[in-house]
């Protein structure tokens, strides 16, 4: 579906995020900052905001897809892999549980991910939840 853009908004836009190809996980880093200060927004973005978060979305995607490759592992490994890939610990991503015990038995692989919890990790990570399933 195509959406009508103000022109003008939208490349004073371009202008102040300046969206580029990502080359490291600092310039990563900062698009990803980027896109939560546009998600904390939530329904209050204009159509020009929504197509620059996307576009971040996109470059961010490819970045993390060449760079932080995951072979076949537990989802459990996956997560742990993630967490460490960003300098997360555990208690950066306990609120997607429902408690820090849960939290504690998924990362040590004794407790498995549910549909729910894969959903909440993937947005947090900006990934697919197939890699928590």
């Amino acid at each position: 579906m195509t959406v009508a853009l103000d022109e003008k908004r939208y490349g004073d836009l371009l202008k102040s995020v300046r969206p580029h190809v990502i080359r490291d996980r600092s310039e990563n880093e900062k698009a990803l900052c980027q896109i939560e200060a546009f998600m904390s927004r939530g329904d209050a973005l204009s159509a020009e905001e929504r197509e620059v978060m996307d576009l971040l979305v996109a470059l961010v995607e490819k970045f993390e897809s060449d760079h932080y490759a995951l072979s076949a592992a537990p989802p459990a490994e996956i997560l742990r892999e993630l967490l460490a890939a960003r300098n997360l610990k555990q208690k950066d991503v306990v609120d997607l549980f429902p408690s820090k015990g849960v939290a504690s038995e998924v990362l040590a692989g004794k407790r498995s991910i549910s549909k729910s919890q894969a959903k909440r990790l993937a947005a947090f990570f900006h990934v697919s939840p197939a890699l928590f399933i």
